[in-house]
């Protein structure tokens, strides 16, 4: 953790020349401006202006000035950027030009709930996230095609896994900008890896997650192909999931965490799952579509893990994918988590079937009578219906604010 003036003798003795100020529009898509090292000291003290108008979801032109002020705690060297002169990059926070803070600033957004679990409940949330991608080739003019990388499935090995390579650099730049990966594999897709993070802060995480998309495109880009993040890029294959595990600091409000979450999850879909693909992947090749959670079961939407050790337990929510603002989605759980906690609400009982086996696979089958007389709601099954649904959400408005 950095303060201004560490930051500031780093890139003098360091020879960094510029530093990236980066953020993020509401769809989650990271934007920077590069400053010189010269101006490093101003943008501390009174922020950088850009044009809000330029930036997706924010302000219009006639009202356009905003400004960033850089987080010394984030500071971080881009290792892919040469020794001399180096690049460094930090994340900021928004505000308007009285310095009031930006409303639509997803990070202090983030941070303000962070605050409010601590301030009002005395508890804390950790998150940690399973990243899948695809990898593929580019044709002889650079531009994406849709031919796997390669034709290994779910944890084979080289020579089948052409991505190993790709995913042991991934790993170095991570660890070398100061982020821990956990693990990392083949999927079950052609061309599809995964990468896992150790548990961190919520900010941290949602940074860390950010981060990640990052350097696994830059890498990807060096090596001659393309990543894609989207849940669905292949029709028939395994679509693209971001698991998101999160666990409380009080193991006693874990069924109040799981319920809350469970209560708002059809409001929440369109933040976790905004894009027409989206919809493609939930409920197919293993992505849950059911209202449901389960111990150790990988068909509904919350999956609470075997514990082989003494950590804190935690919960797996499997529906949401690369496309959402992580920054947003992180917020809007730990508020639905902070709903459960303050109503003292209780979960259904776990579901032990498989409800992969016992639907259509579809969306379209909206309510399914399982084994044993289940009657389980599923998630929206448009777009169009997922955000209806958020935006005659309360709950959406009050957290959000927007």
């Amino acid at each position: 953790m950095y303060s201004e003036s560490e930051v500031l003798e780093y890139v003098q003795e360091e020879d960094v020349k510029f530093i990236r100020l980066a953020f993020f529009d509401l769809k989650g898509v990271q934007k920077n401006i590069s400053i010189m090292a010269t101006q490093l000291q101003n943008a501390f003290e009174n922020g950088v202006s850009f044009d809000a108008s330029a930036i997706y979801g924010f302000e219009t032109a006639e009202k356009s000035d905003l400004f960033l002020h850089p987080d010394p705690t984030t500071v971080s060297i881009l290792p892919w950027r040469p020794n001399t002169g180096k690049v460094i990059r930090m994340f900021c926070t928004i505000s308007h030009p009285d310095g009031t803070p930006y409303k639509k600033d997803c990070r202090t957004l983030l941070a303000n709930a962070v605050k409010k679990a601590k301030d009002d409940f005395g508890i804390e949330f950790s998150f940690g996230t399973e990243i899948e991608f695809y990898l593929f080739k580019l044709d002889e003019k650079g531009e994406q095609t849709k031919i796997p990388f390669d034709n290994a499935s779910y944890m084979d090995i080289a020579p089948e896994d052409k991505g190993e390579n790709i995913r042991r650099e991934i790993c170095f730049t991570l660890e070398q900008m100061g982020i821990q990966p956990e693990a990392s594999h083949h999927e079950e897709g052609p061309g599809q890896n995964e990468i896992d993070f150790h548990y961190s802060d919520a900010l941290t995480a949602a940074d860390n997650a950010a981060t990640f998309k990052w350097i696994v495109r830059t890498r990807a880009a060096s090596a001659g192909l393309f990543a894609d993040f989207s849940p669905k890029p292949l029709t028939d294959k395994a679509g693209s999931g971001f698991h998101i595990n999160i666990s409380c600091s009080d193991k006693s409000k874990n069924k109040n965490v799981l319920a809350g979450i469970l209560k708002h999850a059809e409001e929440l879909t369109y933040y976790m799952n905004c894009t027409e693909a989206s919809y493609d992947r939930l409920g197919s090749c293993k992505a849950p579509c059911y209202l449901a959670w389960g111990y150790e079961n990988r068909s509904t939407f919350i999956r609470v893990p075997a514990i082989t050790t003494d950590e804190a337990s935690r919960m797996e929510i499997r529906t949401p994918d690369s496309e959402c603002n992580v920054y947003l989605v992180f917020t809007l759980l730990i508020h639905a988590a902070l709903d459960g906690i303050k109503n003292n609400l209780e979960p259904p009982e776990p579901v032990t079937e498989n409800l992969f086996s016992n639907s259509s696979n579809s969306l379209s089958n909206r309510l399914v009578t399982p084994l044993r007389d289940l009657r389980l709601k599923t998630l929206p099954d448009t777009l169009d219906s997922a955000k209806e649904i958020a935006e005659k959400s309360s709950f959406i408005k009050e957290v959000l604010g927007f």
